[in-house]
């Protein structure tokens, strides 16, 4: 039998595996699981960097009471990545984002410098501003996922902030680092949630739209400007790949 690759986009861990036993560790039970076989590495990989199409199999999507169910989306007409930077940590903190439509980079953003800020609020910022940008595509009619290499800060807008709200914004233990920042990300996020595709990438593994998102952050950094600003030269992406990178 000729040897399957096995690409996952969301789970455990995510990448390109080379047995299904492997495979099967980070998909089974893993809440949203996405993940596809495919006869080639090279497919695989081409595949991993592009992002889940429509065909990749979903984990069964469990209802429980007071929560809506989520139907798992094809790929997205628009795809938005996210990320932070921060140099040193706590320090000089900027977020960067990659816009593609179809697949092809369509702009690219940096900003939101913080002179005292840390990789988790650069993180957090990057991701509302993704989320506000999902919101207007999403009203205009448009298919949208956004790609965020930072589990903190999926998990503090996609799990922990319903029970933090439930509670009156405290969590047992101590107090919720960067809840404003959280609070605003999960304001929009709430509005979108069922119509939304909130997908981990992991970092620096090749994937285009990362790497851009990674370079504008570090762009922000260095030209520190406290707006979200698009960048306003050609999308050269070998070009732009050169940059100083996170």
């Amino acid at each position: 039998m000729a040897n399957k690759f096995y690409v996952v986009w969301a789970g455990r861990k995510t990448g390109v595996f080379t047995d299904w036993a492997t495979t099967q560790q980070q998909v089974d039970k893993f809440p949203g699981a996405r993940f596809k076989s495919f006869p080639s590495r090279a497919e695989a990989e081409q595949a991993f960097q592009g992002g889940k199409p429509a065909a990749a199999r979903s984990a069964p999507v469990k209802r429980t009471a007071g929560t809506r169910a989520k139907v798992p989306t094809a790929t997205a007409g628009l795809q938005i990545y996210c990320d932070g930077a921060c140099e040193p940590n706590p320090g000089n903190a900027g977020s960067g984002l990659a816009v593609y439509r179809d697949g092809k980079p369509i702009q690219l953003w940096y900003g939101l410098y913080n002179p005292n800020g840390t990789n988790n609020t650069a993180e957090l910022n990057a991701l509302h501003q993704a989320l506000l940008m999902a919101e207007k595509a999403i009203g205009a009619g448009e298919s949208v996922q956004i790609l965020c290499d930072s589990t903190y800060a999926i998990n503090c807008i996609s799990k922990w902030a319903a029970g933090w709200e439930a509670k009156g914004w405290r969590k047992a233990g101590g107090e919720i680092r960067n809840l404003s920042i959280i609070q605003a990300a999960y304001a929009v996020y709430s509005r979108i949630d069922s119509q939304l595709e909130l997908t981990h990438v992991s970092a620096h593994v090749g994937t285009e739209g990362n790497e851009l998102a990674d370079r504008m952050a570090m762009f922000a950094v260095e030209s520190r400007n406290p707006h979200l600003c698009l960048y306003d030269q050609a999308i050269d992406v070998p070009t732009i790949l050169r940059m100083r990178r996170g």
